[in-house]
């Protein structure tokens, strides 16, 4: 009814469940009435459940236009679906990002953390792909061998008091400090030191790009195109996924040596300058007028689902 009725000429869908059965409904509308539809596949084709991967895929073509966010998103695609695929990094506004107030000492203030102590932030919801159990392990290491560390972790999910609980079991205490929700995620980073992602697996974290253009070295797991933008590039260390004592001997090696981070720190605002949300924009607008021009649509209207 929504979109017969608001005369919306164009759907972009992004989950895979809402994608699949948002392309029934469309093509559920008549012809000379169905919007066109354009999907953005968001993260590793193998982690989605069995039934909810079926279903998308049985419904993937009826796509007009399909876009990955990374390398390792395509990569992971059925190989019949590939072809039909364009990889489109997404990005930031890396104009807004500038404008950001350097925050550092008011940052440190606010988690109380000291001067000769290095602060090492994620960014990262509480679900089970982030890794919060690998982090935590990690993060015990590091405290137990008497390194003057802080983790400061922003954001919220269903584990949330898992994390919590456990953060407490092992005795983090505040060494280890959940803010929960934070819109001002941005600044937090500009206090931070070293910015560690423990994911299992993701298609291109935009954490990590804010992490990069923020100037803040980077230790990852090697998930989705991090290696290829962040390691390769000097901006940062990866390691495999589910290894608590890669990710602590990673952050041993810049937590003891300042000279490295700050030259780490060059390198990821280096890579962080390549994603500008003005490029993906563009193109993204690109097949939009191209979808929208073949079927002689007068006007458009745009549905994000």
């Amino acid at each position: 009814g929504l979109l017969v009725g608001e005369g919306i000429d164009l759907v972009h869908l992004h989950l895979p469940y809402t994608a699949a059965l948002g392309r029934l409904v469309v093509r559920s509308i008549p012809r000379s009435r169905r919007p066109r539809i354009v999907h953005t596949e968001h993260n590793v084709w193998q982690h989605t459940t069995p039934v909810v991967r079926a279903l998308h895929r049985a419904t993937y073509r009826l796509d007009d236009a399909d876009v990955a966010v990374s390398t390792a998103v395509w990569d992971a695609l059925p190989r019949p679906l590939r072809s039909r695929t364009e990889v489109l990094v997404h990005g930031l506004p890396i104009d807004e990002l500038d404008n950001v107030p350097l925050t550092r000492s008011e940052v440190r203030s606010e988690f109380g953390i000291l001067p000769d102590e290095v602060l090492v932030v994620t960014i990262a919801n509480m679900r089970k792909q982030k890794g919060y159990e690998v982090l935590l392990e990690t993060a015990r290491r590091l405290v137990e061998d008497g390194l003057p560390v802080r983790f400061v972790a922003v954001g919220h999910g269903p584990l949330e008091e898992e994390v919590r609980r456990s953060r407490d079991e092992i005795g983090l205490g505040t060494r280890f400090v959940l803010t929960g929700f934070r819109s001002d995620a941005q600044h937090i980073l500009a206090g931070a030191d070293v910015f560690v992602l423990a994911s299992h697996y993701e298609g291109f974290p935009i954490a990590v790009m804010e992490a990069a253009a923020a100037g803040v070295p980077v230790v990852s797991t090697a998930v989705g195109d991090v290696p290829r933008f962040i390691g390769e590039g000097g901006g940062g260390l990866v390691v495999p996924p589910g290894d608590p004592a890669a990710l602590a001997d990673a952050l041993r090696s810049l937590i003891l040596d300042p000279s490295r981070r700050r030259e780490m720190a060059d390198a990821a605002r280096s890579a962080g300058s390549q994603f500008d949300i003005r490029r993906a924009s563009a193109r993204l607008e690109e097949i939009y007028d191209n979808l929208l021009n073949a079927g002689d649509q007068s006007s458009s209207r745009v549905q994000q689902g």
